[in-house]
């Protein structure tokens, strides 16, 4: 925000960093430097406080009336601020350029996917997934790959070209012995980043080698399962030294394939290429076993593809259930994190019938008798 624009609007301006139960951390904009001789003369710089000031933000009722939810990321406008007691209140949300529910932030700009090439090791299957619910979200992927000190030369190459037959370029960083790490700041500034992958791969690392001030809680890799033990608790965006802001979100092992079974091809850069040149013979084809298909073929995620749309199609058919109290269909858990859909007995009509109700009918055969 500019000097300008706060002698004409008149208001406060800021970013959401973090929500905490019904509280809101709210950076302010920076001003010019003639805009802020201004403000310190009215008091609302005061010397001892942080520039950009914090403020930790209240919501006001109006905006709960209507129902206006507050994120993280968004752009806010504060007012009445308490600059002795670092306090103040929202008054109003600004458009959403992007919003993600995913982890629920706004005004992203770009997913940085993390993933090691080893402790753990790195598991294609589990890259492509996690590389589809990016391309979902219709923001920019940048893809690192830590750890890269403990592989060779010759492997990252193969691993690389197989990439780039993907569709993707990464960047192989080594958090540990600093390389290429200040390749990916570069991609990082000026920009709203969600910072993505499974636990154990050095995310939080990394945040802490970006920005010198924080320390975040780093989690060791399980023996056991090759997988790293949780440590995000809730999101929040850090203050990037070049400029830009970082969201840490809470890891999770498996994205859920929750979007919809006709777009999940378009979410896959070698079959949009494929699509660019070529169309199939329906325009609804779910590029399985249709006849005159133009991306089935002998590309190497396909099989990942067919799997995602097993996934996908499960998901919007228990979405149709939840709508249809009266389906004829039900998902019923068989353990070992397996399910399937298993015929439905019809409402109310195996019910017991309750003493009451039965009470009831005898007290009315009694009255038709007499």
């Amino acid at each position: 925000m500019t000097g300008e624009n706060f002698v004409v609007t008149g208001q406060l301006l800021g970013t959401v960093l973090a929500v905490q139960a019904n509280f809101y951390r709210v950076q302010l904009d920076q001003q010019d430097g003639e805009m802020r001789e201004i403000r310190e003369m009215k008091g609302q710089n005061p010397p001892h406080l942080p520039y950009p000031p914090l403020l930790l933000c209240t919501r006001r009722t109006r905006l709960k009336k209507i129902g206006q939810q507050v994120m993280v990321g968004d752009r806010v406008v504060v007012e009445e601020p308490d600059w002795a007691g670092g306090r103040g209140a929202i008054a109003d949300v600004l458009p959403r350029q992007s919003e993600l529910d995913r982890p629920a932030i706004a005004n992203v700009n770009q997913i940085l996917l993390v993933f090691a090439v080893a402790d753990p090791p790195l598991e294609p299957y589990q890259l492509s997934r996690f590389l589809i619910k990016a391309e979902s979200t219709g923001l920019d992927v940048l893809l690192c790959l830590n750890k890269s000190d403990l592989i060779s030369s010759q492997e990252q190459q193969q691993v690389s070209d197989r990439l780039l037959g993907w569709g993707y370029q990464p960047i192989f960083i080594s958090v540990k012995d600093g390389i290429n790490t200040e390749q990916a700041a570069r991609y990082l500034s000026n920009k709203i980043t969600v910072i993505a992958g499974p636990s154990g791969v050095g995310k939080s690392s990394l945040i802490n080698t970006l920005i010198d001030s924080l320390h975040l809680r780093v989690g060791e890799v399980s023996g056991k399962l090759a997988r790293g033990r949780h440590t995000t608790r809730h999101i929040e965006l850090f203050e990037l030294p070049s400029g830009g802001l970082l969201a840490d979100t809470p890891g999770f092992n498996q994205p859920d394939m929750d979007c919809n079974p006709e777009e999940l091809i378009h979410y896959f850069p070698e079959a949009r290429e494929r699509l660019a040149v070529a169309s199939c013979r329906f325009s609804d084809c779910l590029h399985r076993d249709e006849p005159e298909c133009a991306v089935r073929g002998d590309w190497e995620r396909y099989e990942h593809y067919l799997e995602f749309l097993s996934d996908a199609i499960a998901h919007q058919t228990q979405l149709h259930q939840q709508a249809d109290p009266e389906s004829t269909m039900k998902l019923k858990s068989k353990g070992k994190g397996q399910s399937q859909y298993e015929p439905k007995l019809e409402s109310k009509k195996y019910r017991r019938i309750s003493r009451k109700t039965q009470l009831q009918d005898l007290q009315e055969l009694y009255r038709d008798e007499e």
